[in-house]
């Protein structure tokens, strides 16, 4: 398995960037540096609530304990109130940085923008580029219903894109999909509509997006909760349609290179019948390297379409 895309795919996913058939899915290591990584909100809760088992940096069951020790609400409050305190502390002008994952990604002409975090930093990152970003999330509880719905004649824009929160949202606390038993809710609410219409859970913009665009998947772990129940969903709908797909997963810390090829063989066959190409890269490279090739095919487009005018221009004025 390859660390870098080769030219080609960089070609492809550059064309279905300029189409707008590309949607960006954002993962929780896409906000490294921002909000406070998953593993170490669930190390702190780990320690203020006396968690009992190994596993105290997995923030899912972490989050499961303190909601079976304490109440459901108490996890879900208690990280809403950490991102919301983190968010006041990133200023408009954090988007200026040409390279910032969020602002590369608001920068490209895209319509449909999916996260399965439960920040605003995309629409923020949208507004920073004089963009009109509506929000949505999937509404698989009685919490999530609460949120007001979007106009039935919306269809998203370059200029008026929609950010779909797949597992909630910070603003309503008890929409996050956030423990064990959120994500077990969560898969029965989406199969439960599986032969129905989902459109109250999954909007139709949505679904269109995830059959008629290739998917660019940012910021997720191979052993993530978020990352299998994600592609649990996704798999039917993959499968319906043959469009190059992208993972870029995050590298593994503190394991040995023989364990990461073993990795690496077990994404390979995870993502075999999907049509997935999988690469370990960090997300502020891969970012940097789409900014720097978009701003070269815009540049060349730009040239190219200047070059065919003057020499229109010529044509015209010597006949």
């Amino acid at each position: 398995m390859s660390n870098k895309l080769e030219d080609e795919d960089w070609d492809l996913l550059l064309r279905r960037i300029k189409d707008g058939k590309c949607t960006p899915f954002l993962g929780a290591g896409v906000c490294a540096g921002k909000i406070p990584v998953y593993s170490q909100i669930a190390s702190k809760w780990a320690k203020d609530y006396d968690y009992p088992m190994k596993d105290s940096d997995d923030l899912i069951q972490v989050a499961q304990f303190v909601a079976v020790t304490a109440d459901t609400m108490t996890p879900k409050e208690e990280i809403c109130k950490k991102i919301r305190e983190k968010l006041k502390e990133v200023a408009p002008s954090y988007f200026d940085n040409p390279y910032e994952l969020h602002r590369v990604l608001a920068d490209l002409p895209l319509p449909v923008y999916i996260t399965t975090n439960y920040d605003d930093l995309m629409e923020q990152a949208l507004k920073s580029r004089d963009k009109t970003p509506i929000q949505e999330i999937c509404r698989w509880n009685k919490y999530a219903m609460q949120f007001k719905r979007t106009s039935s004649d919306y269809v998203p824009t370059r200029e008026k894109p929609l950010v779909f929160h797949l597992y909630g949202t910070y603003e309503i606390k008890g929409s996050l999909v956030l423990t064990e038993y959120d994500y077990l809710d969560f898969l029965a609410a989406i199969s439960r509509t599986a032969t129905l219409s989902k459109q109250n859970i999954l909007p139709l913009r949505i679904q269109e997006a995830f059959t008629d665009t290739s998917l660019l998947f940012l910021g997720y772990r191979i052993a993530d909760w978020d990352f299998h129940v994600l592609f649990r969903i996704l798999a039917d709908y993959l499968k319906e349609r043959d469009r190059m797909h992208i993972s870029v997963q995050l590298v593994p810390g503190n394991v040995s290179e023989d364990r990461k090829e073993k990795a690496q063989k077990y994404l390979i066959k995870y993502f075999s019948d999907l049509n997935i190409h999988v690469y370990w890269q960090d997300c502020c490279e891969f970012v940097k390297e789409l900014r720097k090739r978009w701003t070269e095919k815009e540049r060349a487009e730009k040239e190219q379409a200047e070059k065919e005018w003057a020499e229109k221009e010529a044509f015209n004025h010597g006949t």
